[in-house]
């Protein structure tokens, strides 16, 4: 079974560059909006889910600690992608359940490593509720 990744950005160029490098071995869905991104991640259940930290109305770090926070979303690894390159923000967002941080700019096989990475054979979404 192909893996679903969910792309939350709010720049819809780096939504298609993000696309165009994962499509071909994942199963890719996008969302604009942080609040796009979490009804779509409770909907959905994506195994992996790529999400920019800057975006207008809900941040891509709260939508990670709403994410974590639901037993539902809990497992869901979540890579933010962000041209924030601080160890301070970078450390912020572990601290708020972010399992990988990738910086904006990013090669198209640095990103295809942190998927990698984060992805599990087994399942890590609770399907039961």
């Amino acid at each position: 079974m192909t893996a679903k990744i969910l792309i939350a950005d709010d720049q819809a160029p780096i939504r298609s560059l993000i696309s165009t490098v994962l499509s071909k071995d994942y199963q890719v869905i996008q969302a604009n909006t942080g609040t796009e991104a979490l009804n779509m991640a409770r909907q959905e259940k994506p195994d992996l889910v790529i999400m920019d930290i800057l975006m207008p109305g809900m941040d891509g770090l709260t939508v990670c600690t709403q994410l974590k926070a639901d037993p539902a979303t809990a497992k869901i690894p979540v890579l933010m992608l962000t041209i924030i390159d601080y160890e301070l923000n970078r450390k912020f967002a572990e601290n708020l359940g972010a399992d990988g941080y990738v910086t904006k700019p990013f090669t198209a096989e640095q990103l295809r490593q942190a998927v990698s990475s984060h992805l599990n054979p087994v399942s890590r979404v609770d399907t039961t509720g």
